[in-house]
């Protein structure tokens, strides 16, 4: 048995399914963990949700956690105009894959999909979270301000809050080569958003996967078909 975590896949669908099917060879033994953000600013929204839904059903043991995207899609559904979602090139990307105009129609089983996204993981000797934790917060609180654990983007890393178990997170964009010294030095806190989404940028584009006992990175390059994104 294998356990593997990546993050933020944005629509990438080409490139992950083959990352699953023909870099890892998931097996249905192995446990498979995401961090969140699988919608917006990418080609392929729809598909990556059909993909992560079939996975299960099909035997295998897929473990999908809540990122801001994914609640900024839900808010947009439920018409909460308050919260921004994404850029108008981006939001018409993202309809376009849902074959709708409006966010309201989006099926409702993708939407309770969503919904149904946990904010965290424990493992035994991990803990995983789209974006990190409010350090600083009494750890009750910290472990339950969901706002920053899909928003925040810079934190000062305590593993005494985590009962000493190293953290694993998405959500920003970090060049592969710095994805790398952190696994490389064996970091408490470790950042796999390697911006697989740019895909103009050659220092990101790539999907990064950590197995957790080996500890072992790959990276799998974006090979997706083009689509519009500014450079990062």
């Amino acid at each position: 048995m294998a356990r593997y975590v990546t993050t933020d896949l944005h629509g990438c669908l080409l490139t992950f399914r083959h990352l699953v099917e023909n870099v890892l060879h998931l097996q249905p033994a192995d446990e498979l963990y995401l961090l969140g953000d699988y919608v917006n600013k990418g080609p392929d929204s729809r598909g990556i949700l059909d993909y992560l839904i079939q996975l299960p059903q099909r035997g295998y043991q897929v473990h999908c956690l809540r990122g801001n995207h994914d609640q900024e899609l839900l808010d947009a559904a439920h018409a909460r105009k308050h919260l921004t979602w994404v850029s108008p090139a981006d939001h018409q990307q993202t309809l376009r894959s849902f074959g709708v105009s409006t966010p309201a129609e989006i099926p409702v089983s993708y939407l309770g999909w969503l919904d149904a996204l946990p904010y965290q993981f424990e493992l035994p000797d991990f803990v995983l979270v789209h974006a990190g934790f409010n350090f600083r917060l009494p750890p009750e609180r910290m472990r339950s301000d969901v706002h920053t654990m899909l928003n925040i983007k810079e934190f000062t890393f305590d593993a005494s809050r985590l009962g000493g178990k190293r953290l694993l997170h998405g959500h920003v964009p970090t060049p592969t080569a710095e994805v790398q010294r952190q696994v490389r030095v064996g970091a408490g806190s470790i950042g796999l958003d390697t911006g697989c989404v740019y895909r103009h940028n050659p220092e990101l584009s790539h999907l990064a996967v950590l197995e957790l006992d080996s500890f072992e990175l790959t990276l799998q390059p974006n090979i997706e078909l083009p689509y519009p994104i500014a450079r990062r």
